[in-house]
């Protein structure tokens, strides 16, 4: 990007709410990451400091100030995790790419981070790669894990991989089940929710299968929009205050049969999920 396309960038979002972050998201999104040289231009540009900048920049998981490698591992260092050994988890990680926390190896295939809490303490410990969760994770695993990404864990299979499984979820104000066995997506009955963006108002399908990010929508979301999620009975609204550990955006809540719960991120595209289990009953990634 040159001087003018930021400029025509900044033009575009600087006067919105949240327009420091429509602006960071568009230049990370054509370069994977947030150039030192091109978050000047922003400052220079909107009359922001750097300060500033990068404040937002490092308080939003979402954001990168160096490049990311091919897979993304993240361990989580929770205190349900921590007591169960992740810290040696991530040192087993670190010595075998060869890299501390936050970097990315010399080949650009993996980048390792930690986060705090992933919410599905009853499984930890939790590894996330790519997206998908390994629970009960420990040190003998974690050169296994690596030839697993590096085979491809984008090419999952949803109906028979055990650490994807199927839950059954109701509306927590109303407690009316959101299950709609009518419409099935990946063979299950889907999660039906009403969303609303811009100035279109309709249905949203999910998939009930943990893991999955398999949906169908009355209306075409663009990537990165953030979405508004209601109960399609009592129309009480199912995005949270929680915050996406991902990208910052809200979360949508919603109750799991058994009183656990589950969240997914309110943006299209972010695969920002957690899952918070009070009992064993979820025993399907050893």
């Amino acid at each position: 990007m040159d001087s003018e396309q930021i400029a025509e960038i900044t033009r575009k979002y600087d006067k919105k709410p949240g327009g420091l972050i429509s602006i960071l998201e568009e230049i990370q999104g054509k370069y994977g990451y947030l150039p030192r040289n091109l978050v000047e231009e922003v400052a220079e540009t909107t009359g922001k400091s750097l300060v500033d900048i990068y404040g937002v920049a490092t308080f939003y998981k979402a954001f990168r100030l160096k490049p990311r490698g091919k897979h993304l591992v993240t361990v989580c260092l929770g205190t349900a995790c921590h007591v169960r050994n992740s810290p040696e988890i991530v040192e087993e990680f670190k010595g075998t790419l060869n890299i501390a926390v936050g970097e990315t190896t010399p080949d650009n295939e993996f980048t390792l981070e930690t986060i705090n809490c992933l919410g599905s303490c009853a499984l930890g410990p939790i590894v996330v790669i790519d997206g998908h969760y390994f629970s009960r994770v420990n040190k003998s695993m974690v050169q296994k894990l690596i030839k697993t990404a590096r085979e491809g864990l984008n090419n999952i299979d949803v109906l028979h991989d055990t650490r994807v499984f199927p839950l059954e979820l109701r509306c927590p104000r109303c407690n009316h089940s959101l299950m709609d066995p009518n419409h099935p997506i990946d063979e299950h009955a889907s999660v039906k929710v009403t969303v609303s963006f811009g100035r279109k108002h309709g249905w949203l399908r999910l998939s009930s299968m943990y893991g999955s990010y398999n949906k169908e929508s009355e209306y075409d979301i663009p990537e990165g929009t953030v979405v508004n999620c209601f109960c399609p009975f009592c129309h009480g609204a199912l995005t949270d205050t929680a915050i996406c550990p991902e990208c910052g955006a809200p979360m949508v809540a919603m109750l799991v049969h058994g009183g656990n719960m589950v969240q997914v991120c309110s943006r299209s595209g972010c695969r920002g999920h957690m899952l918070e289990v009070n009992n064993n009953s979820f025993e399907h990634n050893e």
